[in-house]
């Protein structure tokens, strides 16, 4: 995970309300799972960071320590010029689509279920993200709106990604082998 992606994703988050690391990491796992995972220890590291720098302060301490950060106005400015001043990383690197071009060194059966796993995969990511859905209280707020936009693309792409993976076991076990009559 990109520094600056974390960075950008803690003060979206905290644009929305002050919110506690604690608060942070519960809506990291409702609401930006699907789009960009972290861990207790990188946003805790990154809200010391954002502090450090101006970007967001703490608005509240309670019991045991706990503090609740708010972004600042030049935190909110850092969030509003990454969005729409910066162009976002686009690189994209799939280890299991990189194995699909060399499935070649496998047999048939091997390759096919291969990609009966990536499928299975698939159907087991989208069902997690279908009962994501179900489980938020969807409101008309902004989080809630952009946010549902976000799941959307997840659950698309996770349908996508198992119809292709059974759709190419599929070819390969419709290919014509060397040797095989034809």
């Amino acid at each position: 995970m990109s520094r600056m992606s974390l960075r950008h994703a803690v003060l979206g988050l905290l644009a929305e309300h002050p919110a506690s690391g604690y608060d942070l990491m519960k809506l990291f796992e409702t609401s930006l799972a699907n789009v960009w995972p972290a861990t207790q220890s990188q946003v805790y590291a990154e809200l010391g960071k954002l502090a450090a720098g101006g970007l967001v302060t703490v608005s509240a301490q309670g019991p045991r320590g706990r503090k609740e950060y708010a972004i600042t106005e030049d935190g909110l400015a850092e969030l509003r010029h990454w969005l729409v001043e910066t162009e976002p990383d686009r690189v994209r690197r799939s280890e299991a689509l990189l194995r699909v071009f060399f499935l070649g060194v496998l047999t048939p059966v091997e390759a096919t279920a291969y990609l009966g796993l990536e499928a299975a995969r698939a159907a087991e990511e989208r069902a997690a993200l279908e009962g994501l859905e179900a489980s938020v209280d969807w409101g008309d707020d902004d989080m809630s709106v952009y946010g549902r936009l976000a799941l959307e693309f997840g659950l698309r792409q996770t349908a996508l990604r198992e119809e292709w993976a059974k759709w190419a076991a599929e070819r390969i076990e419709d290919r014509e082998l060397p040797g095989r009559p034809g």
